[in-house]
Parts: structure tokens; sequence; C-alpha cells
């Protein structure tokens, strides 16, 4: 987050926290105040979030309403329902040739269900079923990142349909972002270059949805000795445990090239939006 406040102050923006706790079973509302708990400790101040409030609250997606977008894809014609497990997509694609596709942070959708369109329209909700938003194949995708220049990826090769809805009723990653971007103003997103891939799939959606789509800057991400990316599974080195081993907070940040890095491990997303 040292990043995202970094160019959120040299902007004169506003940083905004927001936390994802939409899947019920790994977030507890505890978790919420730890996080802004942990990242005051850290030295990261905020100017709306869920402890502080907002002109675009709530900051918790689980207390913000999806459906409205998911029912402008399906009026679009834009989603599909689909049956596929993962294991089915795994599967689809160990078959000669296969091993090339999914090189991203999923496999590539083989279109299994892109046929069920006449159950689009029909459908009342998206509960009880997986929703894919369909990418136009062989579209070359572009964008110019902050820090990595020029990247570009083609739909249908380099990533696939991918999931806007979960069978038990939780929006995907892609749409909750893409929604909560757009209605709280965020001009730039801020975040690790992990996520450079789902930000072709999050570009198709603004313009799908007739949005403005933000200036983007992907950070490096920080690894071990071992070339290990460090992650919230790696628990000693998470910032509640550097804390409670009473770390000093300017210790844990590195200088490299001008930039402050710093081990991300809380389940929110940093952004800024201009002033």
């Amino acid at each position: 987050m040292t990043f995202a406040t970094a160019r959120e102050r040299a902007a004169g923006g506003t940083l905004i926290l927001r936390v994802e706790d939409l899947d019920a079973s790994r977030c507890r509302p505890e978790f919420c105040a730890a996080i802004a708990e942990d990242l005051r400790w850290f030295g990261i101040a905020w100017d709306e979030g869920p402890d502080i409030g907002g002109p675009c609250g709530p900051y918790e997606q689980s207390r913000r309403d999806y459906l409205p977008v998911w029912r402008r894809l399906r009026d679009l014609g834009l989603i599909y329902p689909c049956a596929c497990s993962r294991r089915d997509v795994l599967s689809s694609i160990s078959a000669p040739h296969g091993e090339d596709q999914g090189q991203g942070d999923e496999p590539v959708y083989p279109g299994t269900c892109r046929a069920r369109v006449a159950e689009v329209l029909a459908a009342s909700g998206p509960a009880g079923v997986n929703w894919r938003f369909r990418v136009p194949d062989g579209e070359v995708i572009r964008f110019l990142d902050g820090r990595a220049g020029a990247l570009s990826a083609t739909a249908g090769r380099d990533f696939g349909d991918f999931l806007v809805w979960r069978k038990d009723n939780i929006p995907s990653y892609q749409l909750a972002v893409v929604a909560d971007d757009a209605a709280m103003g965020i001009t730039e997103v801020v975040r690790g270059e992990d996520l450079i891939q789902s930000t072709f799939r999050q570009i198709l959606l603004y313009r799908a949805l007739g949005l403005a789509e933000p200036s983007w800057h992907h950070c490096p991400l920080i690894f071990d000795d071992a070339g290990n990316r460090l992650a919230k599974r790696h628990p000693a080195l998470t910032l509640r445990a550097l804390r409670e081993a009473g770390a000093d907070p300017a210790s844990c940040l590195q200088t490299e090239k001008g930039s402050c890095q710093e081990n991300h491990l809380s389940n929110s997303e940093e952004e800024r939006k201009s002033g």
C-alpha cells in the first residue's frame, strides 16, 4: 500500500481502503478491524474506508449490491450460465495442444457452455449456476501500465471466458472491483503485478458497461531468498505477526529505485482517485 500512498499524495488525490470480503467462509467482521489496525501501525493513512466512512461507502464489498451490474450484462447478452467445474476445464485442456493454454492465472475456458444462449434472458437471477463473460475471441486487448508500460493480451488465447458470478450467489472478483471502482470514482488502481492478467478481463467489463476505465499501476512483487513470492499464506510475515514480534514498522520497508515496498498481506485492495 506504500505505492498507492506515495502516488496518491504526489497527485493530491484521495486514498481509499476497500475490504474485499465477499467470501463469507474466509472473512469475518473482526478481520476488517484488524486490517485497519495493522495498516495504521504500519504508518498508512487513508481518506475513505470502512473505519472512517466517506461519500462512496459502504467500503466492505459484502455490504454492496452487485445485482444491477449482473442484470445489465445479462440484458446485453454478454454473459451465459455455465455448468462446468474447474476440474472440467482442466480436463478439457489436457488434450493434445491444450498444455499451451491458460498461461495466466487460470486455464482458458474452452467455451463448452457458450451455446446456452436461450437461458440467458429467461434467468431472473444469477443464483444456482456459474455465469461467464463471453470474451471477443482473437481481439487484442491493450493498456498502458504506469510501471510496466504497454501491455497486451489476446482474448480467447491468453485468457478465456471468465466468471462474473458464482453458483453460490457471490459476484466474482472481476465484476465486483469494476463495479466498485466505477461507483467510487476511481481514477487509478494501484496493485501487485500478479493481477495484470485480471486487468485485461476488467477492461472488457468497463467497455461492456460503458464505464470510464481508470489508469493502472502494477507494483513489483516481493520474493524471499528461495524465489518464492511473499503472500498471506506465509503467516510469519503478516503485519500482525511482525507487530506482535515487536518489529519497527520502518524496518519492514525496503527501498528499491526510490520506491517503497512492503509485504501486502491483507484481504483488501487500495486505490486512489484524483482530488
